[in-house]
């Protein structure tokens, strides 16, 4: 792994039993000594504080927000003009053909854009962004940390740091002061729990994160946890449940496009893709992406093929994400799946070492979300 990247949390996690493994260029932790399953119900039910620093942190610059909401629109088919100040919303860069370039999070800072954009993808996104804009300045930072702290008492642990987030939800993002350094503070994350992002001076990262680990109720989580934790969400991970050949709307994102851009919106159009993003709007897709339960205890994971029957002869989808879901308790699954079979309650069958196991189409998300609206 010599030539991976290290976040500034390396030794924090090698210190405290992380298992490193090779993840979008990096060093990160899958795991810690108590296991996936442990970690994961750690999070559902007290505090997970998470290193996601390999995530791209990008600020835009431009005349004025309405001037750089108005260049960004022309990328990417989110309403960034009636995005309130300090409020963030989750949205994607599309490609000329529809696809998903790549999912992130897009905050307006007041004079500026930060966007926080995916590990893999960020080498990829800022050039892309740098070439089709006229005016702006985009910067991807590197002298910035990201913490993740995630569950139902992820707010009492962050009031004792700085008692002005109480007044946050859902959505929120503000500057706040940690141990005397200014931080971006949202109040999201990727586990379906309430919980908080914090962009962080990488000087100041591990300071507050040992910090943070002082109390009984924190406890480090890895790669392994979190991709449970997201999936029992319905959440979906770039490169997998969604790329840049998925649509949006076979993706079911279509609430993540606001009316206003649209085909019969005021502010309609303009972004890449957008004949063929219209036209399964208004027709629907061919495919589209559900929830799957598997009958059976073996879990259904990404690369398994659905058949509509139990015999084989009639392949219908492809399971893009799935594993077992401690909360949920059982094995759970997302994938895309021909729409006339994407019916909830539909029986399906999935070949799992050579066997046609039946499995039932369900609603997203799998466990229920406990957001701070």
């Amino acid at each position: 792994m010599s030539d991976l990247l290290r976040t500034p949390l390396y030794e924090l996690h090698v210190s405290n039993g992380g298992k490193m493994v090779p993840f979008a260029g990096y060093e990160m932790p899958v795991q810690y000594q108590s296991g996936v399953l442990k970690e994961h119900l750690h999070c559902r039910k007290s505090v997970g504080l998470f290193d996601v620093s390999h995530m791209g942190q990008v600020l835009i610059k431009g005349n004025n927000f309405l001037n750089i909401a108005l260049e960004l629109e022309t990328l990417m088919p989110i309403s960034i003009t009636q995005l309130a100040k300090e409020r963030q919303r989750y949205g994607f860069l599309t490609n000329i053909s529809g696809g998903i370039i790549d999912d992130l999070m897009l905050s307006n800072r007041g004079d500026h854009v930060y966007m926080v954009v995916n590990a893999a993808c960020k080498n990829i996104d800022v050039p892309h962004i740098i070439k089709n804009v006229r005016t702006l300045e985009v910067e991807l930072l590197e002298d910035r940390s990201l913490l993740a702290l995630q569950g139902p008492l992820a707010e009492n642990i962050l009031l004792k740091f700085n008692k002005s987030i109480k007044e946050m939800r859902f959505m929120d993002i503000a500057t706040v002061t940690i141990l005397g350094a200014e931080c971006w503070v949202s109040r999201s994350g990727y586990t379906g729990e309430d919980g908080f992002e914090i962009s962080i001076p990488s000087n100041v990262a591990v300071e507050f994160s040992k910090s943070l680990l002082e109390f009984e109720e924190v406890q480090l989580i890895g790669l392994g946890a979190r991709d449970s934790l997201r999936l029992e969400a319905g959440l979906c991970l770039y490169g997998h449940d969604i790329d840049a050949e998925t649509s949006p709307i076979e993706a079911g994102l279509l609430w993540a496009i606001q009316k206003s851009r649209r085909e019969e919106g005021i502010d309609s159009g303009g972004f890449p893709g957008e004949e063929r993003i219209f036209d399964e709007i208004k027709n629907g897709p061919t495919k589209k992406r559900i929830g799957i339960k598997p009958l059976a205890r073996a879990p259904m994971r990404e690369g398994t093929i659905l058949y509509s029957d139990a015999e084989g002869s009639n392949e219908i989808g492809r399971i893009t994400s799935g594993g077992f879901g401690p909360t949920f308790g059982g094995p759970l699954s997302m994938g895309y799946i021909d729409a006339k079979y994407s019916i909830k309650e539909t029986q399906v069958f999935g070949a799992v070492r050579d066997k046609l196991l039946p499995a039932v189409i369900v609603s997203l998300p799998f466990v229920n979300t406990n957001f701070k609206r």
